[in-house]
């Protein structure tokens, strides 16, 4: 009888498939990490939803001597002002610079647009650029009447408040028969030449410099006309405008030494410059806001003092029809202020309406706007504030729950700077960014329980981004050396791919593979990756077993196309398939407990993009170490 031999079942297969890649997740331990997310991505970013790719590179366009504090414009003016340093130079980055202010604060600036004036806050000056000047807002401030039907001998009716930027002030009388003498409100006059207006037969005015026309005794307040004004010549009009000067010690500087400001108004028209940050102690809970459309303008009653004096204000953001204003860690109730407006005999007032509490904000530098929430940053990572918040008592809406493993290790958060480029929050500390991604929003996990959802956040090197801001749809950073950066924006393009000529390494790690039992032995033993096409292309594959990390292929080939527009010999390819290639390989990663796998590109201008990842592995007894 022939013996027969029954050949043993195989062991069957296991597979995993990644097809949706949602960025980092530095907080988790890698073995806890969703398969969707990476441990250790680097330099790597949304191409589309679920998908990422190599982050394009910079070039510089321009190198000056000073740190790049911020960069301004005015609409419809194709050349900007770069603040650097102590000055502000308008320039198009193309070598046609022309200095237009000097002794500026060697601090990042801010600025707001009101009609045809920029105003720009630098925590030493308020200035005003008009399009040609540059210059302090108090040169050209706003004088206001602040008295109107005056008697010669004194006395009138209170019209508007003093301007803090301004020592001048306009005083208004109803003239009478023969009297020369007309008395101010106001005594001991600064040397600044007063300025008369005397009403002409025709209802206009006719302007007097002091010493032709009349005279003024700065200590009594009196000014004396060579001939008498006489009566108005319209009933019930004031027919005599003296104009006059007296400096109040410090009144200027309660606005030019605020570093932080916002635009916020009544009625939801944002037509108010608010300013705060005074560093002297007994102004950092103070906030002071200008007239209506009018930055040169800061009445002196025109101001609130925000919570507690031992706390500062650090920033704004503007909630529906509330102007938000938040407070320090000294503030142990009220984190956040908000701030509405109420109309009173027609005169618009703000006042406080309710207050928030909650992890406070650390950084006056990285108050942004992304997918409609306000963002901000505290010591435990960045947070949100949404409406809903605004009928509570307390805000609890962590974004960057993924990005707060490294983020919350970084040093001077305080100094960081936040922009918004696009659908992305991007925060520059320490010469790296952090980026929140407003197009994709997970639900949040058991780790953050109460905040609604978290945002897909990534992880870029090499960026000294002291500031940023946006030109022609193309981001721009200044870095504290003074170089100005010009991020590509040609997707396509293999030289986007490079950081001013250096290599920019792209990863993606995934989380640690258990299999469907952790506890059982693994042998993976086949590994594929779907890359997007590319003219020049490579990866590099590694896999981490017992702690130690192995290459197991690098290729630079399978992946790359044949395109005669953009030809590079040292790369070439007979293929014309433009289309998703599959880099495969058999591994024997055998008896482990887990595997970790790294996808990286580490040559210069070369894109890269993954689409898909597959494995394949067997199962077969209980692990032994």
């Amino acid at each position: 009888m022939a013996v027969q031999f029954k050949v043993p079942a195989s062991p069957s297969r296991s597979t995993l498939t990644i097809d949706t890649f949602k960025g980092a997740d530095f907080t988790n331990d890698p073995a806890s990490v969703d398969i969707d997310k990476s441990p250790n991505i680097l330099n790597m970013i949304r191409e589309v939803p679920g998908k990422v790719r190599k982050s394009m590179g910079y070039q510089t366009k321009a190198t000056y001597e000073g740190a790049i504090n911020g960069y301004h414009t005015m609409h419809g003016k194709s050349r900007g002002l770069i603040h650097v340093g102590t000055k502000i130079i308008e320039t198009d980055f193309a070598g046609n610079d022309t200095e237009k202010y000097s002794g500026a604060n060697d601090s990042r600036s801010r600025s707001w647009q009101f009609k045809d004036k920029v105003c720009i806050l630098d925590g030493k000056k308020l200035l005003i650029w008009d399009g040609t000047d540059v210059a302090p807002a108090e040169n050209n401030a706003t004088i206001p009447v602040t008295l109107i039907g005056g008697a010669p001998a004194g006395g009138g009716t209170t019209y508007k408040p003093l301007n803090l930027l301004t020592p001048g002030f306009t005083e208004q009388f109803l003239g009478t028969v023969g009297t020369t003498e007309y008395h101010l409100s106001v005594t001991d006059l600064d040397d600044t030449l007063c300025k008369a207006e005397v009403m002409q037969p025709d209802g206009t005015f006719n302007t007097l410099e002091e010493g032709s026309g009349f005279s003024v005794n700065r200590t009594t307040g009196v000014v004396t006309f060579d001939s008498p004004p006489g009566e108005s010549y319209v009933t019930g009009e004031d027919n005599v405008k003296i104009t006059a000067y007296k400096t109040v010690s410090g009144y200027a500087d309660r606005i030019n030494k605020c570093g932080i400001g916002v635009l916020y108004g009544a009625s939801g028209d944002l037509n108010r410059l608010f300013v705060s940050g005074n560093p002297d102690n007994e102004y950092i809970n103070y906030q002071w806001f200008s007239a209506t459309n009018d930055p040169t303008y800061f009445p002196d009653t025109n101001y609130q003092i925000i919570g507690t004096s031992k706390s500062a204000i650090v920033g704004y953001t503007v909630i529906s029809s509330y102007l938000a204003v938040f407070k320090d860690k000294q503030e142990v109730e009220q984190n956040i202020v908000l701030v509405g407006s109420t109309t009173l005999n027609n005169e618009v007032t703000f006042a406080t309406q309710t207050t928030l509490h909650g992890a406070p904000a650390i950084c006056k530098d990285a108050f942004a706007y992304l997918a409609g929430e306000p963002l901000f940053l505290t010591s435990l990572g960045i947070y949100a504030i949404t409406s809903q918040d605004i009928t509570g008592r307390e805000y609890t809406n962590l974004r960057s729950f993924y990005l707060n493993g490294k983020l919350l290790e970084e040093n001077n958060l305080e100094n960081a700077y936040a922009f918004v480029y696009k659908d992305f929050y991007i925060l520059s500390v320490n010469g790296v960014l952090y980026i929140l991604d407003g197009l994709q929003a997970v639900q949040t996990d058991k780790s953050a329980p109460y905040a609604t959802r978290q945002f897909v956040g990534y992880y870029r090197t090499n960026v000294d981004a002291n500031c940023m801001w946006e030109i022609d749809g193309a981001l721009w950073f200044g870095s504290k050396t003074g170089k100005v950066c010009k991020f590509y924006t040609a997707v396509n393009d293999v030289n986007s791919y490079n950081d001013d000529g250096a290599v920019i390494t792209a990863r993606w790690e995934t989380p640690d593979f258990d299999g469907k039992l952790f506890y059982k032995n693994k042998t993976f033993r086949y590994l594929a990756v779907r890359l997007q096409e590319a003219i020049a292309t490579s990866i590099r594959i590694s896999v981490m077993k017992r702690g130690l990390w192995t290459v197991l292929t690098t290729d630079s080939s399978t992946a790359n196309y044949l395109s005669f527009s953009s030809l590079i010999f040292s790369k070439f390819s007979f293929s014309s398939d433009n289309t998703n290639r599959v880099v495969a390989l058999k591994t024997r990663v055998k008896k482990v407990d887990k595997a970790r796998y790294r996808f990286e590109n580490i040559n210069v201008n070369e894109p890269f993009a993954l689409d898909k990842i597959g494995i394949e592995y067997v199962e077969k007894g209980n692990y032994k170490q």
